[in-house]
């Protein structure tokens, strides 16, 4: 058997390569459409509930449709999303952040050091000193 079969010609082979491209594609557009559709909170539940219908029922036209209807302001709203949800995850490093590095803090664990015998008095005293002068 050779590899150019006779039974399935190369330019059925490039349609069958068309038709999956585009078969992939067009799930790429309906995850783009639905997520916007769900992640917006403009929109009511029954129009969500409208849209989904008609994504399901005429899934090349709805995709389109809404793309065409709604889509005007998708990249802002997408960028907005990943602008929060950046934001989020910031705030939320920050505040299980364990560093506390005030002189404050940084003088009472030099103390506890000292007291646990870890560190002698020069070395508190070191600690003290590069503390404050912050």
């Amino acid at each position: 058997m050779t590899l150019a079969n006779a039974e399935y010609p190369f330019f059925d082979l490039l349609g069958t390569m068309l038709v999956f491209f585009c078969w992939v594609a067009w799930f790429c557009l309906l995850f783009v459409a639905l997520g916007d559709l769900y992640r917006r909170t403009d929109v009511s539940g029954w129009a969500k509930a409208g849209w989904t219908v008609l994504v399901l029922v005429l899934p090349i036209l709805g995709v389109l449709l809404y793309l065409g209807i709604q889509g005007r302001h998708l990249g802002e709203r997408r960028r907005a999303y990943h602008l929060a949800q950046q934001r989020r995850f910031e705030d939320y490093v920050r505040s299980v952040s364990t560093s506390d590095t005030t002189g404050a803090a940084q003088i009472a664990e030099a103390r506890r050091l000292l007291e646990e015998g870890v560190i002698d008095d020069a070395e508190y005293h070191a600690l003290k000193q590069k503390a404050l002068a912050r």
